[in-house]
C-alpha cells in the first residue's frame, strides 16, 4: 500500500501521516516550500518503519500534481494508492478586499488541487483505492477573512461528489472528513497574532458540546477508516469530526 499525504509535513496533514505509517509501507508526504519541516517530519516518522519520501511540488499546479504523482510511482510497493489531500494556502482576506491573483491561487490550492490529483493519479487509482479531502467547517459556515479557504474547500467538496459517479465504477472511494477547530500554526497565520489564536482556542473548548477541541486522533481516525477496506461502501461524504460544534441548538 502507497499513501500519499499532501500538505504532509506540517500540522494536520503530518497528523495524519504519523497515523497512517506502517512498517515497510510507502508513505509520500508532498509540501510546497519548507525543507526544514520535511526533514524534520521524515526524522520524526523514521521510528514508525515507514518508507517515507518527500516531495517538494505544489499541488496547485497541473505541474505540480503530476510531478508528486510521478514520484509516488516509483516508490509504490504495488498495493493500492491512497491519496490525502491536506494541503491548503492560508490566505486570510475579506472577498471583495481581496488580491486577485493571491485569492485565485488559494482556490487553486485549496480546491482544484483534488481535480489535479485525481486526473495525474488516475493510471493508478485501481480497485480499493480511495482519495480524501481535508475540508473545514468553513467550506459550509462563512467565517471572517476565511473565504480564500473556505471558498475553495467547498468547491473541492463539491468536486468530490461530482467525482463519485467516475471513481465508484472503478472501485475507487472519494470522500472528505472536515476536522474541527484544531490548534495549528495556520490558524494562528489566520488570526494573526498567537494572542488571538489563544482567545479562540479557549472559547472553542469552553463552549463545544462535548467540552474540548478537536485532536489530532479524532480526525486522523476517521481518515484511517476511510482509507481501509472497512469503508468500501462510504462514497461522496463529507464527514464531520468537531464534537459537535456546530450542531444547532
Amino acid at each position: 500500500m502507497t499513501i500519499i499525504v499532501t500538505g504532509g509535513t506540517k500540522g494536520i496533514g503530518l497528523a495524519i501521516a504519523e497515523r497512517l505509517a506502517r512498517p515497510g509501507e510507502a508513505l509520500v508526504l508532498g509540501y510546497v516550500a519548507d525543507e526544514a519541516a520535511a526533514d524534520a517530519a521524515k526524522a520524526r516518522l523514521g521510528p514508525t518503519g515507514a518508507v517515507v519520501t518527500t516531495v517538494r511540488a505544489d499541488v496547485g499546479e497541473i505541474e505540480g500534481a503530476a510531478r508528486l504523482m510521478a514520484k509516488a510511482r516509483r516508490v509504490t510497493d504495488g498495493g493500492p494508492l491512497h491519496i490525502v489531500h491536506s494541503a491548503a494556502m492560508i490566505y486570510p482576506t475579506t472577498l471583495l478586499g481581496a488580491d486577485p491573483a493571491k485569492f485565485t491561487k488559494a482556490i487553486q490550492v485549496n480546491g482544484l488541487a483534488l481535480l489535479y490529483l485525481a486526473q495525474a493519479a488516475l493510471p493508478s487509482l485501481g480497485h480499493g483505492a480511495s482519495i480524501v479531502l481535508i475540508s473545514s467547517a468553513g467550506a459550509r459556515t462563512p467565517q471572517a477573512n476565511y473565504g480564500a479557504l473556505g471558498a475553495g474547500k467547498a468547491l473541492a467538496e463539491s468536486l468530490v461528489r461530482y467525482l463519485v459517479a467516475e471513481l465508484a465504477p472503478r472501485g475507487v472511494r472519494i470522500n472528505a472528513v472536515a476536522p474541527g477547530l484544531v490548534e495549528t500554526a495556520s490558524v494562528t497565520t489566520m488570526l494573526g497574532s498567537e494572542e488571538a489564536a489563544a482567545r479562540l482556542f479557549e472559547r472553542a473548548a469552553r463552549t463545544n458540546p462535548s467540552g474540548r477541541m478537536t485532536q489530532d486522533r479524532d480526525y486522523a481516525a476517521v481518515v484511517e477508516f476511510l482509507l481501509s477496506p472497512a469503508a468500501e461502501f462510504v462514497q461522496g461524504q463529507v464527514i464531520h469530526v468537531n464534537g459537535g460544534a456546530y450542531v444547532p441548538a
